[in-house]
């Protein structure tokens, strides 16, 4: 059996309203704008309102997505969201957005890749959709995390963003879409990035509140070791997979976590740094979302065209990495 050619055909993306500045974060806690901006690159970042949860947002970027790609919420027969600030301990969210847009013929998973988590996502669609099990997903990466985060940590909360990407996959034209991907993981023994408790390791009680363990924790120099090497290795091997150099490469889309790691990355596949899309200084870390919302603004600023080859490739919690080669298709 012929496997069929498997590609974006609409992507749509939402950020809430709200802007937090690295200036309002001033008036909190113990840290300035150019403490946070020469480590990170972060100025600014968006936080979902007091009413607004995971799905919400993934539900507005869906929405653009079917838009963009000429089909409704019922053409659709699979939602996989990637995310690791999930609506409820137990229910999906991606069912919450299936009840959200309409979308009454479609299947719905959760998965939790962290910052990987939209890569694996469309890889897990691309596998679906070539071997003809699904003809349209609806590939979601979504994230609250200002309600999620330590806001009295300051090594942490200044990081991250809120906002949401939505990718309608389908079959394309044959030479394009999704070339070749790259999926990998190394256990976190030690805890480099993650939320010590409210899961049933260390289930929420009043001694979890008191100490703050279930906001999420960073060991921040190990998880910059883990993402200079885990960035260009999973490129590296997506692009093998394609049968290309990275020469061949027209932009690279990475986790937008920090501008540190990316010039890294750059120096170590020898791909310019203008070749990297960056928007992390008005988004910051926005994990599941935040190679989709790259994506997603250069393709509304016409950056990216029919016949590009492009590279998205995420990091994170987990710990994971992830890398996917698209020839874009329109």
């Amino acid at each position: 059996m012929k496997l069929k050619n498997v590609g974006i055909i609409g992507l749509g993306t939402y950020v809430p309203e709200n802007v937090m500045t690295n200036f309002d974060f001033e008036k909190i806690i113990d840290t300035s704008d150019e403490w946070i901006r020469t480590r990170t690159g972060i100025e600014e970042r968006r936080f979902a309102s007091a009413d607004q949860a995971t799905s919400d947002l993934g539900a507005e970027a869906s929405k653009k997505a079917l838009e963009k790609a000429g089909l409704s919420a019922e053409d659709i027969d699979m939602i996989i969201l990637a995310t690791t600030t999930p609506d409820y301990p137990i229910q999906s969210t991606a069912c919450v957005v299936q009840e959200l847009i309409g979308a009454i013929n479609a299947a719905a998973v959760d998965i939790n890749a962290a910052c990987s988590g939209f890569v694996y996502a469309l890889t897990m669609a691309k596998g679906l959709i070539a071997s003809g099990m699904n003809k349209r997903i609806l590939v979601i990466g979504a994230e609250v995390l200002s309600k999620c985060v330590d806001m009295q940590d300051r090594n942490t909360c200044v990081l991250f963003g809120d906002g949401a990407a939505a990718a309608v996959v389908a079959e394309v034209e044959e030479g394009y879409g999704m070339l070749s991907q790259f999926l990998g993981a190394e256990a976190d023994v030690k805890g480099a990035l993650r939320t010590p408790a409210g899961g049933t390791r260390k289930p929420l009680s009043q001694e979890v509140l008191d100490e703050r363990s279930n906001f999420l924790q960073m060991k921040g120099q190990d998880v910059f070791k883990f993402a200079v090497k885990a960035l260009p290795k999973a490129t590296l091997e997506a692009l093998e997979g394609a049968n290309l150099k990275a020469e061949n490469i027209d932009m690279v889309f990475p986790h937008q976590a920090n501008v540190r790691i990316i010039e890294a990355a750059s120096k170590r596949l020898e791909i310019p740094m203008d070749k990297f899309y960056l928007n992390l200084n008005k988004l910051g870390n926005t994990s599941s979302a935040s190679i989709g919302l790259a994506l997603g603004e250069a393709l509304d600023k016409g950056l990216v065209k029919k016949g590009d080859t492009i590279a998205l490739t995420g990091f994170g919690a987990g710990l994971t990495y992830a890398s996917m080669i698209i020839k874009w298709s329109y």
